[in-house]
């Protein structure tokens, strides 16, 4: 059922109203918030350390009872996550915190691995960092605590977080649930805190502490690029520039929706998201056209230009983007360029050439660069030039087997999808786990619980094993 404004006003101004008052965990017997960074990383590391004595069964009752709480407020964090940042749609908030409840693994993702021989037994087994100092982004402030916090957890780690400034009403209420979730399963207090106030100078601290072993980053190039220099093992989520091909061979009218349905998906904000397409020439009016009946308003011309002009600004000779912007609604940024639409898009689409700023540019807003190309050979080299080295995701939309397999070689991307749109590539409506931090710059690619573990390895020399080849005699005794 979609919610009304009025509904998500007064759903939101309840929450506000119970975190001015302390919320849920910061009054009682728990507590994740702390006024000095300090508290909240000597609370973590109390609470991993009684972690560390729990078992593997505790821990998957934690995760559960993690599930359970984010299941149960999906609801409110995404209506305080949009009221409070803006970005994107309440229904899709909700969905992508079902997602992240639902389809993070927990401890099954943890596999020992066994070696017997004559010179006895040799286990390996994924043990915890200790304490991940972990920052999280204003574009999935909710999804990305509830994906992150079941991962660390599960992987036997305590997380202290620097929530982005802009969205830590929403991220803090996540972690207050998930704590207090925790706590009421049986588990130790501050398994997850943070400062009340994040900041650099919060974040600073949290890097460089010499008690927390591990960063996960989520979040813009600067903040990756600090975290990668820390000298700690670092998880960082980078940037990406999502080229999508549509060839010759595609089901046009197919991929017009899932285009459409892709790049509006929480107004494009998901770093995933199809940010350029490339068409080859004989399909490309019917794509655009197509596109247009799936909720598309395309542009032209002089429109064109109004649109950049609003949503872009100059900054040392290049284009970046106007953050009053990101995350909004289709019809927000024609209205606020002045151009003249009908209907209620969700998308604006534009046919451009192929070093326009709607091509070169992340822009996290739903507006989408269209270039027509001569061939498929033309639109996989422009492609591979507009995502510029990220490695992070990619689409193409063919019926051509060699093409599809030609494409993903040369995109050697973290995720690659096919015929879908592309939050497919996150496991919403395509198979496999799915995760909020895609650390395509340090490789782990989607992250997961064995992501934050270290590889420790038992070695037991003698008479350990239990089979071996017995001759004849022996075999009858």
């Amino acid at each position: 059922m979609a919610l009304t404004k009025e509904q998500i006003r007064q759903i939101a101004e309840q929450t506000k109203n119970s975190l001015e008052r302390g919320g849920c965990c910061v009054s009682g017997a728990t507590q994740c918030l702390f006024d000095d960074v300090n508290d909240a990383i000597d609370t973590a590391i109390r609470a991993q350390q009684r972690l560390a004595e729990m078992t593997l069964e505790d821990r998957s009752k934690l995760v559960e009872a993690m599930r359970v709480c984010a299941r149960e407020h999906a609801e409110e964090l995404a209506i305080l996550a949009h009221d409070e940042t803006g970005y994107g749609k309440v229904q899709h908030k909700i969905a992508k915190n079902l997602l992240a409840a639902n389809k993070t693994p927990g401890v099954e993702d943890l596999h020992p691995t066994a070696y017997s021989g004559d010179d006895g037994l040799t286990l390996v087994e994924t043990a915890p960092y200790g304490v991940i100092g972990s920052i999280t982004p204003s574009t999935n402030p909710t999804a990305t605590v509830i994906n992150n916090s079941i991962s660390m957890i599960a992987a036997g780690n305590a997380v202290v977080y620097n929530p982005h400034p802009a969205a830590k009403r929403a991220s803090q209420r996540a972690m207050e649930l998930l704590n207090q979730a925790i706590v009421d399963a049986g588990g130790p207090n501050g398994l997850i805190t943070a400062p009340k106030e994040p900041t650099m100078e919060t974040s600073s601290v949290i890097m460089s502490h010499k008690a927390i072993k591990m960063l996960a980053v989520t979040g813009g190039e600067a903040v990756v690029a600090v975290a990668m220099k820390s000298g700690k093992k670092c998880v960082a989520a980078g940037p990406g520039n999502p080229p999508v091909i549509v060839d010759e061979t595609a089901n046009i009218p197919d991929a017009a929706k899932k285009i459409v349905d892709g790049a509006s998906f929480e107004n494009n904000i998901l770093c995933v998201a199809e940010k350029e397409c490339f068409m080859v020439s004989s399909i490309a009016d019917e794509l655009m056209s197509q596109m247009q009946q799936n909720g598309a308003f395309r542009v032209y011309g002089e429109d064109i230009d109004k649109i950049v002009r609003t949503v872009l600004v100059q900054k040392d000779g290049k284009y970046v983007i106007n953050r009053k912007f990101v995350g909004h609604d289709a019809t927000y940024i024609l209205r606020e360029s002045g151009v003249q639409f009908t209907g209620d898009p969700v998308l604006v689409i534009a046919e451009v050439d192929r070093y326009h700023p709607f091509v070169e540019v992340e822009m996290l807003m739903p507006v989408l660069g269209c270039v027509r190309v001569a061939s498929f050979d033309e639109a996989l080299d422009e492609a591979f030039r507009a995502e510029h080295g990220c490695q992070h995701s990619a689409l193409i939309h063919s019926t051509n087997v060699h093409n599809m397999s030609r494409a993903a070689r040369r995109m050697n991307t973290t995720i690659f999808v096919k015929n879908a749109p592309s939050y497919s590539g996150l496991g919403f409506g395509g198979e496999g786990y799915t995760t909020l931090t895609i650390a395509t710059p340090t490789g782990e690619g989607l992250t997961s619980a064995k992501c934050f573990t270290r590889t420790s390895r038992y070695v037991h020399k003698g008479d350990v094993r239990i089979s071996c080849a017995y001759g004849a005699e022996e075999s009858r005794l």
